[in-house]
């Protein structure tokens, strides 16, 4: 398996692999509402999206590949506040549903930790359904749960150790 940094041209050769991957999340669970279900320009739309944020360098794409497939994604956000420059959100991490309980989804949550880092980024902030698969691997990474402990979307905060500078 590899994980690659896409680039905004990537984002673009690779929308079809891209919107099957949201498809399969959606449909297996990725969102807690079923209105919400993209489909056909929205998914192009929502990538499009992605790939302008990329362009601006206001989003970092990390993707899971094994032998040409695209096994997974997580996005970063880079907070853009003037008091923020120490901040990024991690943004749909999505595993498509033939390659989970793999494994991948913690090595893409790892490799976006590291590009965080690698970013001067040290601390991480995040949303998960309360009682998820994608909760529990949260919490074993080390994440702790902020805010309402009754929400059904769980927030998390986790702060990076920094290398130190030279």
């Amino acid at each position: 398996m590899k994980i690659l940094l896409l680039d905004a041209e990537a984002c673009g050769v690779m929308r079809v692999k891209l919107a099957d991957l949201l498809l399969d999340a959606v449909a297996h669970g990725a969102s807690p509402d079923p209105a919400a279900i993209p489909h056909g320009r929205h998914v192009q739309r929502y990538w499009e999206d992605v790939g302008a944020a990329i362009a601006a360098g206001t989003r970092v794409l990390l993707a899971a590949t094994h032998d040409g497939a695209l096994l997974g994604t997580v996005q970063l956000d880079l907070c853009q506040r003037p008091d923020g420059d120490h901040l990024a959100f991690v943004r749909a991490l999505m595993v498509h549903s033939r390659a989970r309980r793999r494994g991948i989804g913690g090595v893409l949550l790892r490799a976006a930790e590291a590009e965080a880092r690698a970013l001067g980024r040290g601390e991480l902030r995040l949303v998960a359904l309360a009682g998820s698969g994608a909760e529990a691997l949260i919490c074993d990474l080390g994440y702790a749960r902020a805010g309402d402990a009754a929400s059904a979307m769980a927030e998390y905060t986790k702060t990076l150790s920094m290398p130190e500078a030279a």
